[in-house]
């Protein structure tokens, strides 16, 4: 097959939805490719059935919160119940230190959508408690209307099962792109929304792997000299009282040890509902990012596998009122947070994230976050999160690999310093880049020209902000109004 599109999207994850999504919402030939059988990536088969607390999650995500809001029981609010660390006594220490998170009927979209200001997170039990709240869903129900959002489009082809092999490069621009089925695609314009940024890889643009040397973004929380380090992967997996007959100990397999064999201690979990009853359980982490890529994921994923057994094990061994539930589902893929970086236009490095959108003077900020600094076991030496005292935007340029013109990443491995990447890699952000990557192809073709780079930064924004993107901090009241119309379909 010899096809043309006037934008080729390569990942169905959080970043490529947004992406294929707004472009074929402005009416130009789009072409999503998707490796695995369902879309949502690491939302919906890494097993993160959840958006946590953040700014920036307007416009798509709120459009397709929404959709989600149409079924029963398939989307909520939760509210933080309880932290087991603040809960454990003079020691501070408890055997399996976690949070868990219930749903709240009367929590709204709004309060889902702020992080910043907490404070350390020890000293916060009531600033979060009454404000931190997140969005859990039903990950198959979540990706079928990803699915049909897009095919309502009429603009959007939607390939799954099929993989990206590689790409032919003409000068500085992508012109042929090559696919398992057989497929040969030439495109106007490409986004990267592949994990491990298979295409930006393929096509040579420059990469950074690990934590980088202080000395390369001048950051104070990166490590002196640079290393191998990647952000903690995790397995998570699902409880439910459905099918238990009477509470007790779910049988541990005789080949699985009951103690804690891969570290010192069993990892701390986050216990979020489902609007069901159901339990997410996400052990941070199951197994350190790089043990993860050195492995290869086939093997990671059976590491895990018998890693969660035990942690399930134990938690029910301490916390007797999670005997009444049982393991019912194990995410089909390994929730991996870190992998390789372009190197961008514009780095995105800590210090915007410690200046904040009131500091920076980036003309093409495209969305904005408050995520904290967080790198789940990979820290050097800096305590828990770094929490943020206000929003940080994310400029158009860290998007734009140097060395490809018609390229765009949205996805995880944009142009982020390790610190930067650490925080700026939840779904809905990635939602929101890819949202701005799409919006910019179709500037591009309708202004007739053939670079990202060269697509006005004012009128990208200007279209982003119809599109209800926030923007802009403190939030403003036309934002607030569109925000609190919950129901509106």
């Amino acid at each position: 097959m010899n096809l043309h599109y006037n934008l080729v999207v390569i990942g169905g994850g959080s970043g490529g939805f947004g992406s294929a999504l707004a472009a074929a919402r402005l009416g130009i030939r789009v072409l999503l490719v998707e490796q695995s059988d369902m879309l949502g990536g690491t939302a919906t088969r890494g097993g993160v059935n959840n958006w946590e607390p953040g700014v920036g999650g307007t416009g798509i995500a709120f459009d397709l919160y929404r959709r989600l809001r149409r079924h029963e029981n398939a989307i909520g609010i939760y509210r933080y119940h309880r932290h087991f660390k603040w809960q454990s006594g003079p020691t501070n220490q408890p055997v399996v230190p976690g949070s868990e998170l219930l749903i709240d009927p009367a929590r709204q979209y709004l309060d889902s959508l702020r992080r910043h200001g907490a404070g350390p997170f020890a000293e916060s039990e009531a600033f979060i408690r009454s404000h931190w709240s997140g969005v859990p869903f039903e990950p198959a129900i979540y990706a079928a209307e990803m699915e049909a959002m897009l095919l309502e489009t009429g603009c959007c082809t939607i390939w799954k099962t099929t993989s990206f092999l590689r790409c032919a490069v003409a000068g500085t621009r992508i012109d042929t792109l090559f696919f398992d089925n057989d497929a040969a695609v030439t495109a106007d314009f490409v986004i990267d929304a592949t994990a491990n940024i298979l295409v930006a890889k393929d096509a040579g643009c420059q990469t950074l792997l690990g934590q980088d040397a202080r000395s390369r973004f001048d950051e104070p929380s990166a490590p002196v000299t640079p290393n191998d380090r990647l952000n903690g992967a995790t397995l998570i997996y699902r409880v439910s009282r459905m099918g238990k007959a009477a509470p007790g100990t779910d049988p541990l397999p005789a080949d699985i040890p009951a103690d804690c064999w891969w570290a010192d201690a069993f990892p701390p979990a986050v216990f979020t509902q489902y609007p069901n009853g159901d339990f997410n359980v996400n052990a941070l982490p199951t197994m350190s990012g790089r043990e993860a890529m050195d492995l290869g994921y086939a093997a990671a994923r059976a590491e895990c596998m018998r890693r969660i057994r035990a942690h399930w094990h134990h938690v029910q061994t301490i916390f007797p009122e999670y005997q009444a539930f049982h393991m019912v589902w194990i995410a089909p893929g390994l929730g991996v947070r870190e992998g390789p970086r372009i190197i961008a236009r514009k780095m995105l490095t800590e210090h915007d994230l410690l200046a904040g959108i009131s500091a920076q003077t980036d003309p093409d900020i495209v969305t904005i976050a408050d995520h904290a600094r967080d790198t789940h076991g990979a820290d050097t030496g800096r305590a828990g999160c770094g929490e943020l005292d206000q929003p940080y935007g994310v400029p158009f340029r860290s998007l734009l690999p140097l060395d490809v013109d018609n390229l765009a990443v949205a996805c995880r491995g944009a142009g982020f310093s390790s610190v930067a990447a650490s925080s700026c890699r939840l779904s809905r952000t990635m939602m929101q880049l890819g949202q701005a990557a799409g919006t910019a192809a179709a500037i591009a073709l309708e202004q007739n020209v053939d670079s990202f780079a060269e697509v006005d930064a004012s009128d990208l924004r200007r279209a982003l902000a119809a599109q209800h993107v926030e923007l802009s901090w403190p939030r403003t009241p036309a934002m607030l109004d569109y925000l609190a119309n919950e129901a509106a379909a």
